[in-house]
């Protein structure tokens, strides 16, 4: 054989060898995905308690069709203190989503939209410093998260109310703080639309 043809498919072998040789060493994390099974938004004034609640057994790239129920009629001219609680209950005991939100909270924003024809507004009322990170230290920036916010209703109306929890969000795109979806980018961890009446 051709000494020249023998050194070529040597060298060519070892490269490629190397090469393959250490993909497995040093492996990316994967950060999986939380499988979401109910989201429960609830609205409290006072003693009246209104939730939106959507279920869903397998999430939402499942089959199943998801189960959504509101509990009542907002009142018109009220504020509402408003929490979203996300569990997954295909895991026993059940594993509260919330945890991981509060220990990435700058990773995490919660966005609340409603249609033209509801005359809601919502403001956020906690801030990514009210959490603890997994080592258990605060976080320092000031940034919205969403879980904790208020709704002012005014004049009656019916309408959608969207809630969407996105996953590494650009917190500095302009708005996105303010609460705009629009700019927000990253990825949606969970999004339902209600169907509301303010009456």
């Amino acid at each position: 054989m051709n000494t020249r043809k023998l050194l070529s498919t040597l060298i060519v072998g070892g490269i490629l060898f190397a090469s393959c040789s250490n993909d497995d060493d040093n492996p990316v994390p994967v950060n999986e995905e939380e499988l979401i099974t109910k989201m429960t938004v609830s609205l409290v004034n006072g003693g009246n308690t209104i939730t939106l609640v959507v279920s869903d057994e397998d999430g939402a790239d499942g089959p199943k069709e998801p189960v959504i129920t509101v509990s009542g009629d907002l009142s018109a001219n009220t504020t509402y203190t408003g929490s979203v609680e996300l569990l997954n209950e295909s895991e026993t005991p059940v594993e509260s989503i919330n945890e991981e939100i509060e220990a990435e909270a700058d990773e995490h924003q919660f966005f609340y939209e409603t249609s033209s024809a509801l005359n809601i507004t919502t403001a956020y009322t906690d801030k990514e410093s009210d959490y603890k990170k997994e080592d258990g230290t605060s976080f320092t920036t000031t940034n919205p998260v969403g879980l904790a916010f208020t709704v002012t209703t005014t004049g009656a109306g019916t309408g959608t109310f969207t809630v969407t929890l996105r996953h590494q969000p650009n917190k500095a795109a302009e708005g996105v703080v303010g609460g705009n979806i629009t700019n927000a980018g990253g990825d949606t961890d969970i999004t339902q639309s209600f169907d509301i009446t303010v009456q």
